[in-house]
């Protein structure tokens, strides 16, 4: 310990002896009365030198200072000179938050450059000068302690322990073992706050290890609880680097309060609750061998699913040849199959026609009987349709068709008069329209996500993006190889389902080209085209969903859901079209409605947390839709909606409801339609009252229920009228319930959040559970995936034991 009295304005250099060096030296004195020297830091003031005796580990020794005096005006001035280089700072020391919030510390301590090491003790010796100078016009007292840095090295698998404060920031040194290319840096912290950066450098001097400097080099993550970064060996060529820990003056980037008033004095109860403690273990990451075998099992999985459709392929083809053989043999004249009835239609008296029209007069696209009575096949225009303004040119079904819809019970022949190939081509615009709007998405999304990934690789800001990164597995340039891996599934079960799709158009093809009359005049008539569009939706799903996993955050996460609202609005359309072939919206109506959807959606996400106008405005949105599209379900498309809607609803319950309180004519429908809105109407108030932060979620959650919602009535109904599921279609319905039940648990596992700050959502963060390479996120991309194609395999063969039952006795619900 020792002490010495200094002018104002003066300074004092310290050399500190080689018998303090080992261990700790302390050094109490005050600046007095001696003025600088205009050659600034020069001259030696009492003791001679702080000799280092070198070790052969790296030696870092660590320097605290600390003075009573908190005068910003007139700070005190700590210059370290050694051989490496020089490290100053003030005291107090200040530090800067948001809204030019000021904190000062009277205590410092900083880690100077660590010293290489020797191969014998003694061989080397170097010196570290320390100057201390003020300006003040008093006495200023101040305390120097220089200690050696204990256990500065880390160890593999050893867990270390330590504090940390904004003006005392830790920094240790790590070095690769023989054989290991990659480490996991795994932090943890009993308290979230104070908030924290973890920092990883090369070794160069000066370390950054200050809050305003910290973001100058290397890779860098906030911290409340935990954090974890992965760091290659070929990123540090000398196989060793820093970890750098510096804690920050305030909680407000981690997510916490901005304090109300720490100005000036007063600040030293603040600044004593600013200690954190930390744990820091570094573990040796995945080898080259487990991305080979997680490529090699994700292949293995998605390949079976190929296999088994392959399988079925081969028992449909056999199956189709023995019905073809017995139909040949033993013709069907009265319809195949025991025909389906409506479950109202037994109580209607024998004869009875209500509401329907005659059918006697042959029109174009209609079947004709002979006068012996047996079904002829229908005789179709030769004219190929090149535009769409073609399409309901027919004035035969433009005259009939509103006698038609409003008959008490409708049946598939009755909407199914246009001409197939009119229908098909129409259906084949969501096709073509699709790929056009993937590509146009697709190319901009591939160009801003590798922007992303670009930037996080250059700047080492690891808070752009919200990975597990307790399970991110870099590849190449990607930060999380295994979510973009995950999404193989969309891909490739997307495909599959497009060829499956394929076979069965080609099949149906060559049937009506034999003009088989099974094929024309029996079942659920064959339209292809929205099952090609799901298939690609599909598919680029899987897309944009691995692009989203490049870098997701709050300002892309539209790429993951952008097509889930497409596939369960096209879902819903093909369950609609399946016994309404007549009846199908425009597909520029269908994707602008579509695109409406995801332009709410974006303002959802970016304005609508905490704006109670437009949760207003989107619950009335939500009401008035549900209103419109119940209305046109009802009636068909045969109500309007225009400026005379008003009168004609007034109308309607006046007479309906008012006047003779009339039953419901399609009491079927209307029970759907109160069902689906009821739940609707319970959406829009839980977002107007809980205002969820995930909006988009949210939306996604309003079209999933109102899908499976659709789905459970169209089963019921099916049951309801006598018609069978057959096995394939009861397996797919069953493993598309276990499936998703199991792909929505994982799902909300919450392994990170784009909701709240990168720190919070780090916590978050947990192990891998398959293979070590695979997180829950993974495993809810497989089994949603696999829960996608079950679906799509519901809604393909769903009515398939309707093939032989003639579309006269087919009901329409």
């Amino acid at each position: 310990m020792q002490s010495s009295n200094i002018t104002p304005g003066g300074l004092v250099e310290l050399e500190l002896d080689s018998d303090t060096a080992s261990s700790v030296s302390t050094v109490t004195g005050e600046l007095g009365k001696r003025p600088l020297t205009p050659r600034g830091f020069e001259g030696v003031h009492g003791h001679p030198s702080l000799l280092l005796s070198l070790s052969p580990q790296v030696d870092a020794f660590r320097v605290a200072v600390s003075s009573s005096s908190d005068d910003l005006q007139f700070p005190l001035l700590f210059v370290v000179r050694q051989q490496k280089g020089v490290l100053s700072w003030q005291v107090p020391l200040i530090f800067r938050g948001y809204y030019q919030r000021t904190y000062p510390y009277q205590e410092v301590s900083r880690t100077l450059c660590p010293m290489a090491p020797v191969e014998e003790p003694g061989t080397e010796d170097q010196y570290i000068f320390v100057d201390v100078a003020s300006m003040a016009p008093y006495n200023v007292p101040y305390e120097l302690l220089v200690s050696r840095v204990v256990n500065f090295e880390l160890d593999t698998g050893v867990p270390f322990k330590f504090y940390a404060s904004p003006s005392q920031p830790q920094y240790y040194l790590y070095k690769f073992p023989e054989n290991v290319d990659s480490v996991i840096i795994k932090v943890v912290s009993q308290n979230a706050y104070p908030c924290s950066v973890v920092s990883v450098q090369d070794i160069v001097c000066p370390v950054y290890d200050l809050d305003h400097s910290v973001e100058f080099n290397g890779v860098y993550q906030s911290m409340t609880k935990k954090a974890a970064i992965t760091i290659r060996r070929s990123d540090f060529p000398s196989g060793q680097f820093y970890v750098v820990f510096v804690i920050k003056p305030e909680d407000y980037a981690c997510g916490g309060s901005v304090p109300v008033a720490h100005q000036g004095k007063g600040n030293h109860t603040w600044n004593l609750q600013r200690v954190k403690d930390l744990q820091v273990t570094i573990v040796p990451s995945i080898k080259a061998s487990v991305y080979i075998q997680a490529m090699l099992l994700c292949l293995i999985i998605f390949l079976a699913f190929y296999l088994g459709a392959l399988v079925v392929a081969f028992v449909h083809y056999f199956r189709i040849k023995r019905k073809t053989l017995e139909r040949s043999y033993s013709p069907d004249e009265g319809g195949g199959t025991v025909a389906a009835s409506h479950p109202i239609s037994a109580s209607t008296p024998e004869g009875s026609s209500y509401g329907a029209i005659d059918e006697s007069s042959p029109s174009p696209g209609r079947q004709h009987c002979s006068p012996d009575g047996i079904p002829r096949s229908r005789t179709y225009s030769d004219s190929s349709v090149e535009e769409e303004s073609d399409f309901d040119t027919m004035p035969e079904i433009e005259s009939d068709k509103n006698v038609i819809r409003t008959k008490a019970f409708i049946y598939v022949s009755d909407l199914s008069r246009k001409d197939r190939r009119i229908v098909s081509k129409k259906y084949k615009i969501y096709f073509w329209n699709i790929i056009t709007i993937a590509v146009f998405y697709a190319l901009p999304v591939i160009q801003l996500v590798i922007t992303y990934q670009t930037v996080v690789n250059v700047t080492g800001n690891q808070d752009i993006c919200y990975f597990n990164f307790l399970c991110a597995h870099p590849l190449g340039v990607l930060s999380a190889f295994n979510n973009i891996l995950s999404n193989l599934g969309h891909i490739m079960l997307g495909f599959l389902f497009l060829l499956i799709v394929l076979r069965r158009d080609i099949l149906h093809r060559r049937s009506v080209d034999a003009k088989d009359i099974y094929e024309m005049e029996y079942g659920i008539p064959k339209h292809f085209g929205l099952f090609y569009t799901m298939g690609i939706a599909l598919t680029m799903e899987g897309v944009l969903s691995a692009c989203y996993h490049v870098c997701p955050n709050y300002s892309n996460f539209q790429f993951d859901t952008s097509f889930m609202y497409m596939i369960a609005g096209l879902c819903m359309l093909k369950l609609y079209q399946t016994r309404h072939p007549d009846i199908n919206a425009s597909a520029y109506a269908a994707y602008a409605s579509f695109a409406a959807v995801i332009f709410l959606a974006v303002i959802g996400v970016v304005f609508g947390k905490d704006n109670v106008w437009f949760w207003v405005i989107f619950t009335v949105i939500h009401v008035v839709a549900s209103l419109a599209l119940s209305t046109h379900i009802y009636y068909m498309g045969r109500f309007k909606i225009d400026f005379g809607i008003f009168r004609r609803i007034a109308m309607i319950l006046y007479t309906d409801c008012i006047q003779h309180c009339s039953r419901p004519l399609y009491m079927d429908r209307m029970v759907l339609l109160i069902v689906g809105n009821v739940v609707n109407w319970s959406f829009a108030i839980f977002g107007l009252v809980y205002r969820p932060r995930d909006f988009a979620s949210y939306m996604l959650g309003i079209f999933i229920c109102n899908l499976l919602l659709y789905l459970a009535f169209y089963i019921i109904m099916k049951l309801r009228s006598s018609e069978r599921i057959q096995p394939i279609p009861l397996f797919c319905i069953i493993a598309t319930a276990f499936v998703w039940a199991s792909a929505l648990y994982f799902f909300f596992q919450n392994l990170s959040s784009w909701e709240k700050t990168p720190a919070e959502s780090r916590e978050k963060n947990r192990e891998c559970i398959l293979m070590s390479f695979f997180d829950d996120h993974d495993i809810w991309h497989f089994l949603s995936a696999a829960a996608m194609f079950f679906s799509f395999l519901v809604l393909l063969t769903l009515d398939d034991d309707l093939d032989s039952v003639r579309r006269e006795k087919i009901p329409v619900f």
